[in-house]
């Protein structure tokens, strides 16, 4: 677990130490990426999040998806259940507030709750991650609990290919790649990790 903390410091760090111009030329070639994904192509529904931390700013994608009439949903923490997350409708006029780690977030309104099964996809962020599809967080385990059921239906269901609507994305700078992520039981592994200049499948 020490070597888990260790690498999260090491690969924050380096993600801080991008230039103001690296970080933007990076935003750019993530929204060209996605604008030619299938799955993008098709989603109605998309679950990203806005950036914090030095994580890939995705705010030009998500602008682009306004364009293109896809309806976009940020986290915010559960209210009643701690340690999970809830995904509300995020539009231009959408009221925002802070939640206790300082993240900003869609105001709690229940009627722009969008449940997790019914997303097309959903963007997470990481802060590392190797060539196997695995993904190390920020160690709340926020997005390892969103993706459990959907892991566990995936899982249940590997033959049947419509059985689960919802794909999840993991978003990072090329720079985020590691060699290798020791995993625990709990951990999700992605079907698809995008970077600025590369795709990865698993």
């Amino acid at each position: 677990m020490n070597f888990r903390v260790e690498l999260r410091k090491v690969v924050r760090t380096r993600r801080k130490q991008l230039t103001v111009l690296q970080r933007q030329q990076a935003s750019e070639l993530f929204k060209q990426r996605l604008m030619l994904h299938d799955k993008v192509k098709t989603a109605k529904r998309i679950a990203l999040y806005l950036t914090h931390d030095g994580e890939l700013d995705a705010i030009n994608f998500i602008h682009w998806c306004w364009q293109q009439g896809k309806e976009i949903y940020l986290p915010v923490l559960h209210p009643f259940s701690p340690g999970h997350l809830l995904f509300l409708r995020y539009q231009q006029d959408t009221p925002m507030t802070k939640n206790k780690y300082g993240i900003v977030e869609p105001a709690l309104d229940v009627t722009q709750v969008c449940p997790i099964n019914q997303l097309d996809i959903l963007f997470t962020p990481l802060v590392a991650f190797d060539d196997t599809g695995a993904r190390l967080g920020m160690g709340g385990g926020f997005y390892d609990r969103t993706l459990a059921s959907w892991y566990r239906d995936k899982t249940a269901t590997a033959m049947n290919v419509n059985a689960n609507k919802l794909y999840p994305i993991g978003i990072a700078y090329d720079c985020q790649q590691v060699e290798n992520i020791p995993t625990e039981v709990w951990d999700i592994p992605l079907p698809e990790i995008i970077t600025p200049s590369k795709s990865y499948f698993f």
